[in-house]
Order: structure tokens, then C-alpha cells, then sequence
């Protein structure tokens, strides 16, 4: 490890800090204009199909459904990315076809990341060269836990390696973590690592994302930079339902890293019920349309 990261890794914080961000940013869905916000978050969403029963014609249904979705509503922008299992690369990118949305693709062994690591740079190499734009992958949770961190990181630079200039987003499954200084931590072993962004959650343990993991993440994105000057994406996952919930994390994200993060290019929401609850507080009556 560098002698940059090591200084990270001891890194302290107040949790008074903390409390303060996140009392301030419950308080802001009752009192914002809500919709220039939410129609700005819109364009952040990973739109996420990662369910035991998709299938291709799901799966390019789905991804049609999405290419097509400016041609019913032109005057909000579409989402981000559109996010699938691995085997789904071929189908999902030719239903988006050109427009625009990029194909996010969960690899490595998505969500335990419990294989051979040969095994993960395979996935992750076989993802890019179908046609991924991004590569979601899960960090070693029990080798981070035992405080192997060198073994974390090595395997994360291979798959770094893998993804070549693909987007990576390496997700922390901060709820297995146990405290934030864990989560600090990993936040730094991911960006030592080579991630473009780090992701909270896979969505599939029993605690997903949490505004003090959100913080926290944030608070490691922000000393990384103050250090570097490099600028690191990040990702909430997991449990974001709600326009409200997706309301906190823009606030979240606003405070602690300041405007510039609230981009698609700097800040994702993954999230596969959110664009519809989004859009039926937009525009009433009308049906779900994802």
C-alpha cells in the first residue's frame, strides 16, 4: 500500500459530523422544490433487472422498454445505465440499441464474490468484451473482515486490470461490515484498488445502503480527493424506494462532496422500483411505465 493510502486508512472523523449531514439531509424531502430534484435524480438511476427468473426475452423487453422511454416522456432525461446479470450482456445491449443508456453488468461473482479470483477476471473479461459499459463487483468481504487487505487488494487491481477502460464500481455490502470504520476502510482499499466508483450495497443481504454508510463513503471520496484531486463516483444500492429515500442521498452526496459529484458521471442510485415511483409522483395518473 502506498504511503497515501496508509495515511487514509488512520484517518479519524467526528460522528457529530455525521448526525449533523444526515439530520439535515431527513429534513430536506419536506422542504424542497421537489421536482427539479427528482427529475435530476432520474438521470442517475441504474435501472437494475438481478432476478433468479429473468430470462432473454425479460431481459430485452426490458432494456427495449428503457431505450424507448423518451419517446413517452421528452421532457425528463432517461436513466443512467440499465444494470443485468453477466449471461445477459448480448440481449440487453442490443435492445438498448444507441440510446444512450450504458449497459452496467454485475460480475466476479455477483453478490457473494465467492469463487476462484481467475474465475471473477474471467466473468469480468468475457463482460467487457460483449459489450458492457460498466462492471458492478462485490469486494471480499470475509478476506477484508480477517484484515487480509493486501489480498483485497490484489484481487481488485486483477479485476481492474480485466475490466480494462470499462467504468468499475466495487460494492462494499457495508451491512456485513459490522462499523464504519470498516467502511472507511474499504472505501480507501477500493479506491487504492483502481475503482471509479465505490457502491454500497449488492441488495441482496438483509441491510442494504444506510445514510451513515452513505456518509461515510462519502466523507472516504472526499479526504481521497483532498489528497489527489481525483475525483471518485458513488453508488447507493439496495432499499432505495422511495422519491423521498432517493431525496436523502442527493442531499447526502450535495453537503459532504458539493455539487459537481451530481452528475450521472459521479453519483448512481441502483435501484429497480425508484424510476417508476419517481415518475408516478411526476406525473400523476399516469401508469407505471418500467
Amino acid at each position: 500500500m502506498s504511503k497515501l493510502y496508509k495515511k487514509l486508512l488512520n484517518n479519524d472523523y467526528s460522528p457529530g459530523e455525521m448526525g449533523e449531514c444526515i439530520a439535515e439531509a431527513k429534513r430536506t424531502p419536506g422542504t424542497v422544490e421537489r421536482a427539479p430534484i427528482l427529475r435530476e435524480i432520474f438521470s442517475f438511476i441504474d435501472l437494475t433487472s438481478l432476478n433468479t427468473s429473468d430470462s432473454d426475452a425479460t431481459i430485452r423487453s426490458f432494456a427495449e422498454r428503457t431505450a424507448q422511454f423518451s419517446y413517452h416522456f421528452n421532457d425528463i432525461s432517461n436513466v443512467a445505465a440499465l444494470c443485468v446479470y453477466p449471461n445477459f450482456v448480448k440481449v440487453a445491449h442490443e435492445g438498448l440499441g444507441g440510446c444512450g443508456v450504458r449497459l452496467a453488468v454485475v460480475a466476479a461473482s455477483f453478490p457473494t464474490a465467492q469463487t476462484f479470483t481467475e474465475v471473477k477476471i474471467l466473468e469480468t473479461s468475457m463482460a467487457v468484451r460483449m459489450g458492457a459499459d460498466e462492471i458492478d463487483v462485490v469486494i471480499p468481504v470475509g478476506t477484508f473482515l480477517k484484515g487480509d487487505y493486501d489480498a483485497v487488494i490484489d484481487e481488485l487491481k486483477a479485476i481492474r486490470e480485466a475490466a480494462g477502460d470499462t467504468t468499475l464500481k466495487v460494492i462494499l455490502e457495508t451491512g456485513l461490515l459490522k462499523d464504519e470504520r470498516n467502511i472507511y476502510r474499504a472505501s480507501i482499499i477500493a479506491m487504492e484498488s483502481g475503482a471509479d466508483f465505490v457502491k454500497t450495497s449488492t441488495g441482496k443481504s438483509s441491510v442494504s445502503a444506510t445514510p451513515e454508510a452513505a456518509w461515510v463513503i462519502c466523507r472516504a471520496i472526499r479526504d481521497y480527493y483532498n489528497e489527489t484531486g481525483i475525483m471518485i463516483g458513488f453508488k447507493p444500492a439496495g432499499g432505495i424506494v422511495t422519491p423521498d429515500d432517493a431525496i436523502i442521498y442527493y442531499f447526502i452526496v450535495k453537503n459532504m462532496l458539493g455539487a459537481k459529484w451530481l452528475t450521472p458521471e459521479y453519483f448512481r442510485i441502483g435501484a429497480s422500483r425508484l424510476a417508476n415511483n419517481i415518475l408516478s409522483e411526476l406525473y400523476p395518473g399516469k401508469p407505471a411505465y418500467f
